[in-house]
């Protein structure tokens, strides 16, 4: 049986070399780890428009630009995603948890060691040579 693979938009929130991450709550998927906002992408949305909802509900910013930074399957045995990373570094707002969940802003080092999903790793690695 095939899985079904979950398309999400993630957004890496950048702002004067810091990035804006949050942590899951113990009861989703890969709970209790830290992850860059987004969310899923419904099935009449593009990328760019679950995006802009995504992160206007979870962390209260909206997007005025973003640019796509990678794109990456992986297979968590229980549940297969593909996730669409665009960097968003033109936003209107200031990225809080409006879902109750911890965020903080850390630089690149920061990002470095926090636990993150495995399926992040591709994010951060890719950000090594972002500019």
């Amino acid at each position: 049986m095939t899985k079904k693979v979950v398309n999400v938009a993630v957004g890496v929130i950048f702002k004067r070399g810091q990035y804006f991450v949050c942590k899951r709550s113990e009861t989703q998927h890969q709970g209790g780890l830290w992850e860059f906002p987004g969310g899923k992408v419904e099935s009449q949305e593009s990328v760019e428009q679950a995006l802009e909802r995504e992160l206007s509900e979870e962390i209260g910013i909206e997007v005025r630009g973003s640019k796509h930074l990678t794109t990456i399957e992986h297979d968590y045995g229980d549940k297969q995603v593909c996730l669409h990373v665009h960097v968003v570094d033109q936003f209107e707002g200031e990225p809080t948890g409006l879902e109750g969940q911890p965020s903080q802003w850390v630089d690149y080092q920061g990002l470095t060691s926090l636990d993150f999903p495995k399926a992040n790793v591709a994010i951060i690695e890719a950000l090594a040579t972002f500019s």
